[in-house]
């Protein structure tokens, strides 16, 4: 049974930083493509971050230079270190993983990942 937990959510003001952590079991993560999603009310699940199994890391062009995506495969855990937060990155954070392929493909769609349950993230301007 795979289970991905997130952690480390909470409110900042604008400007601050946060850090979420995603610990995995079930599955090793070192075989396939993690990413961190996000949805605020109303919206749309988007992208944040991918990271691939050669840890090759993608990001939304909304959090380039700001958010990083990382991973420690002996831990079988993901991060997301954020900076810089603004209002609009205000959302529930969500943690995946899918097919390594997924991420030499943009991650295409999530038919074929596990989620975890969301951390909430509120950014206050």
């Amino acid at each position: 049974q795979v289970q991905l937990v997130e952690s480390g959510g909470g409110s900042v003001q604008a400007g601050g930083s946060l850090s979420l952590s995603c610990a995995v079991s079930g599955y090793t993560i070192s075989g396939g493509c993690m990413g961190w999603f996000r949805q605020a009310p109303g919206k749309e699940r988007e992208k944040v971050a991918n990271i691939g199994i050669d840890s090759a890391a993608r990001y939304a062009e909304s959090v380039k230079g700001r958010f990083t995506i990382s991973k420690d495969n002996t831990k079988n855990t993901l991060y997301l270190q954020m900076s810089g937060l603004k209002p609009e990155d205000t959302a529930m954070y969500y943690c995946a993983v899918a097919p390594s392929w997924y991420c030499s493909r943009g991650y295409p769609d999530y038919d074929r990942n596990y989620w975890g349950q969301g951390t909430q993230v509120t950014v206050s301007s």
